[in-house]
């Protein structure tokens, strides 16, 4: 059997600022809708805090996580979630053995900054959102220099943003 693609995806400023105190910097509903329209149906890799953000927005809005399986990482083996469709590993490592069993086409990490750094040598994808100009943030996408190859490239302008949809392989 085909190893599954590791894709990363993350929208991301051009100085490679992620988030700002638990929080993403910017609301850019295309991109949200390109997470989902990407990920949905496959299992979804994040860390803990991230993870925690994203539930938190979810519940905000009175909406259940849509449709994809999610492992968290985290090294707290006390750690519980009880929503449907979510799993919990005590590494990235355990995490994609997990994620293989599960989806045989496409896994996707989704962040944050610590996961990013651990599996950014394994992606074989990235499929980023640039947001046009330097944002202030306490978290960071790594380098990403190695991903030349620009699949497709997309510039658009919304929500008081220009950014540019890339789908880069190595």
């Amino acid at each position: 059997m085909a190893k599954p693609t590791v894709s990363i995806i993350c929208a991301l400023s051009e100085n490679r600022v992620i988030g700002d105190s638990g929080r993403i910097p910017w609301h850019i509903v295309p991109d949200l809708v390109r997470f989902k329209q990407k990920t949905l149906g496959h299992v979804v890799i994040m860390g803990r805090k991230a993870f925690d953000s994203m539930a938190e927005y979810y519940q905000e809005r009175g909406r259940d996580l849509p449709k994809r399986t999610h492992i968290i990482v985290t090294r707290n083996p006390d750690y519980q979630v009880d929503l449907s469709g979510c799993m919990r590993a005590q590494s990235i490592n355990a995490a994609l053995e997990l994620a293989g069993k599960i989806e045989p086409k496409e896994i996707f990490i989704a962040g944050g900054e610590e996961i990013f750094r651990q599996t950014i040598d394994r992606a074989d994808k990235l499929y980023l959102t640039v947001i046009k100009g330097e944002f202030k943030g306490d978290a960071f996408f790594p380098d990403y220099s190695e991903f030349s190859q620009v699949v497709s490239e997309k510039k658009r302008e919304s929500d008081g943003h220009k950014y540019t949809f890339l789908e880069l392989t190595k």
